[in-house]
């Protein structure tokens, strides 16, 4: 099976309401909670067989020892793709993930239905193949305004007729940031982020 996330933000006391202004506005009132239950989570739904794909920000820079330590608690084979806050200076840190790269295309189903994929931490408004139904999983913008102007962007291609030609596949990017309520803090397959988000 394959899961993607973005935007863990393992050890970040901003993200949290008892130790930061809690931008997310996540459900937590300490770090530890937060981790306790992310990981939780986790690993009820993830097996060591599963792959999971992390688009990005896994956590702060400065935090190694803690966040090697909650990251080796997750299961999975982890494939890494890097985002703006991924310190990867610590070499036992780069041992916990099966490959770290800066973007990705694969291939996975959906109800039978095999689907291009195309992974960024950030959002790209011209992706590979989305004339020909490739799906964008991206992180980065949380759900910011930011977010609100991309997503309001690929639907203004999707309208418009000179962009999107008749017979060709809806335009779909999806913000697999593990705040937003599809999400739910846990890794999703490509076929609960398509039933999410639809």
């Amino acid at each position: 099976m394959k899961y993607y996330i973005s935007d863990l933000h393992l050890c970040c006391r901003g993200q949290v309401r008892g130790d930061g202004p809690n931008y997310d506005g996540r459900p937590y009132d300490s770090l530890e909670e937060m981790h306790r239950d992310m990981r939780e989570r986790w690993n009820r739904k993830v097996t060591n067989g599963d792959m999971v794909y992390i688009l990005g920000d896994i956590g702060m820079r400065g935090k190694n020892e803690e966040l090697i330590s909650q990251m080796a608690c997750l299961k999975g084979r982890k494939v890494l793709v890097k985002g703006n806050h991924d310190d990867l200076s610590d070499y036992r840190l780069q041992q916990l993930f099966a490959e770290i790269c800066d973007y990705k295309e694969l291939h996975d189903t959906a109800d039978k239905v095999p689907y291009k994929v195309i992974l960024s931490h950030y959002p790209i408004l011209m992706w590979n193949g989305q004339h020909r139904g490739s799906i964008l999983l991206y992180g980065h913008t949380h759900n910011s305004l930011e977010d609100a102007f991309f997503q309001e962007s690929v639907a203004a291609m999707n309208r418009n007729p000179a962009i999107r030609h008749e017979g060709e596949s809806v335009f779909r990017a999806i913000n697999v940031g593990c705040m937003h309520s599809y999400m739910g803090y846990e890794p999703r397959s490509l076929e609960e982020l398509l039933a999410g988000t639809s």
